[in-house]
């Protein structure tokens, strides 16, 4: 293939409908740039099409030299497929890179590749990469690279990996593997991904934390004990629990050089997860920086002087019963139900006043945000704790103790009490335990009835994928649905968003029906920093990219 061939657009076809319609009100700015940059159109080209210029990078005029110290857990790592959590991402960025990143706007930007183009369908992929790109050790960034990790993302025999998820039909489903003539090389920097099905998640997949390029010879291995990388740090000292330390990799010539790496020295510090330890660590000016801002909180952290960032987002927690889990010998949340009794008995608004102080927006369980661009409006569900407990009642459970578990984080475990205090007062038993992150999160996809926070995905196709599909990674819920497998399967092989709404509208249906999960709101996001610091506004996605935060000049 050339770059002439026709059906290959630089500017993708879809691009000035989406523009028109954004032009019309019918969606949104964030809305239009996924949409339109997922499919190859440029962040600038995309603006310039509703007339608008593409913000400038406020980290541009920082200064060379300093050090952050940031509060974030410090995990213990994996490699990057098995990551499970923003926070290890967040970690091996510095060296580790992606071909791909969303940004806050909504758009999909290049990183390891400097452009990409689909055919009209989304059937085949132009992925065209960065030129000039060295690894740490010398090695050049080429084609193989790029093809050695896309067939470690594809293996379904890694357990624990959720990369095969975001891989759609370049999977071959006799092999488990990357399907041959999937992926192949036309030089040392382009390759062509051909699908047999559209597939128009797969750019917004890479950018995805779990999706970082690492050295081809490196695959499956913990980057931290061999942090071969693209980036320009490298890590100083790491101990699990306590702090990561990352410096400046003098003997490394970044393909950004100038602009990027302003920080001598990244300091990850663990206060673990209580928010008034986090806010005492801001008020001693332990911390340049916080992962995340939240409840009460908040407005503290502003009158100690601290700039606040906020984002609105398609972040949320999830309060699941998990349908495999067995009690006795009975599988109690097998019953659908119990689930709709549990579903029917919660208002989602007073969780949101209760658990996140209002600042968001209420849900309505299906895990399908507004913001995403196939959302299908439903009609209101009812709450009715007294049909709740006559359903639970018909199921023959209104004396079995429902134990709900959530980590001891202060938003997460005043949602979940909210929740628990709505199904008491309906006429349930239930038993509240909340978990130190220690404890929790070993065992957090295997809990019977429990809340878990879930990040932001561009597309609503992705977020399905990975948390509800009956073989994803990620279903924690034990959902195993035909009709949901195979609606999803439709949906993502549609690249029109507008013809894609109508499955979309079937899976939230098939959500909301089955009681699947308790999903209380979308929750705005906030983050806080010391006044001076540059680049590090709060991500919908909870990106921390160390490489491009500096201090102002």
């Amino acid at each position: 293939m050339t770059n002439h061939d026709p059906k290959i657009c630089a500017v993708h076809p879809a691009a000035e409908m989406h523009a028109q319609e954004y032009r019309e009100g019918k969606i949104s700015r964030r809305e239009f740039l996924t949409r339109s940059t997922a499919l190859g159109v440029t962040a600038t080209a995309a603006y310039g099409l509703i007339g608008a210029t593409a913000p400038a990078q406020a980290a541009g005029h920082a200064q060379m030299g300093g050090t952050i110290r940031i509060q974030q857990e410090v995990h213990g790592l994996t490699e990057p497929r098995l990551y499970e959590w923003s926070e290890m991402g967040n970690i091996t960025r510095g060296w580790l890179e992606h071909l791909v990143q969303y940004d806050r706007d909504g758009s999909l930007t290049p990183v390891l590749m400097e452009s990409w183009e689909a055919n009209e369908n989304a059937t085949e992929y132009r992925l065209n990469l960065r030129k000039g790109v060295k690894w740490n050790n010398g090695d050049d960034f080429i084609a193989e690279d790029v093809i050695a990790n896309i067939a470690g993302w594809c293996d379904t025999t890694i357990e624990g990996s959720s990369a095969p998820g975001r891989m759609g039909s370049l999977v071959d489903p006799d092999t488990g593997q990357m399907r041959e003539g999937a992926a192949t090389k036309v030089d040392d920097h382009t390759v062509i991904l051909k699908f047999t099905a559209p597939d128009i998640s797969i750019i917004a997949g890479f950018s995805d934390y779990p999706m970082a390029v690492v050295h081809r010879d490196n695959i499956g291995k913990n980057p931290i004990d061999n942090p071969v990388g693209t980036g320009p740090y490298v890590p100083e000292e790491y101990a699990v629990g306590e702090r990561a330390v990352f410096v400046r990799n003098s003997e490394h010539t970044w393909w950004n050089e100038g602009n990027g790496a302003f920080l001598d020295r990244v300091e990850f510090i663990d206060f673990g997860t209580d928010p008034a330890t986090v806010l005492a660590a801001a008020e001693a000016e332990e911390v340049d920086m916080v992962y995340e801002s939240v409840g009460e909180f908040i407005e503290i952290l502003d009158a100690i002087g601290l700039e606040r960032s906020e984002t609105a987002t398609a972040a949320t927690i999830v309060c699941r019963p998990n349908q495999k889990a067995e009690f006795d010998g009975k599988a109690v949340y097998a019953d659908k139900r119990v689930r709709q009794a549990l579903q029917m008995a919660v208002d989602n608004s007073v969780v949101l006043e209760l658990g996140y102080s209002g600042r968001g927006t209420a849900a309505e369980n299906h895990h399908v945000s507004p913001l995403h661009p196939a959302y299908a409006e439903l009609p209101p569900q009812k709450v009715d704790p007294a049909a709740a407990m006559a359903l639970i009642k018909e199921a023959g459970m209104e004396d079995f103790e429902h134990e709900i578990i959530s980590l001891d984080d202060g938003f997460e475990r005043d949602t979940t009490d909210a929740i628990a205090a709505q199904l008491r007062d309906a006429g349930f038993k239930v038993k509240r335990t909340v978990l130190p992150g220690s404890t929790y999160w070993n065992g957090w996809d295997t809990h019977a009835f429990s809340s878990t926070s879930w990040n932001p995905r561009p597309l609503d196709v992705q977020i399905l994928t990975l948390a509800y599909k009956s073989d994803g990674v990620w279903n924690e819920t034990g959902f195993d649905n035909a009709e949901f497998d195979q609606v999803l399967a439709e949906a993502n092989a549609i690249a029109d968003a507008d013809t894609r709404r109508a499955k979309v509208q079937r899976l939230e249906e098939i959500l909301q029906e089955e009681g699947v999960m308790i999903q209380p709101y979308w929750r705005s996001l906030y983050r806080h920093y010391k006044p001076g610091l540059l680049g590090a506004d709060m991500h919908p996605a909870f990106e921390i990219r160390y490489q491009y935060i500096g201090w102002a000049s």
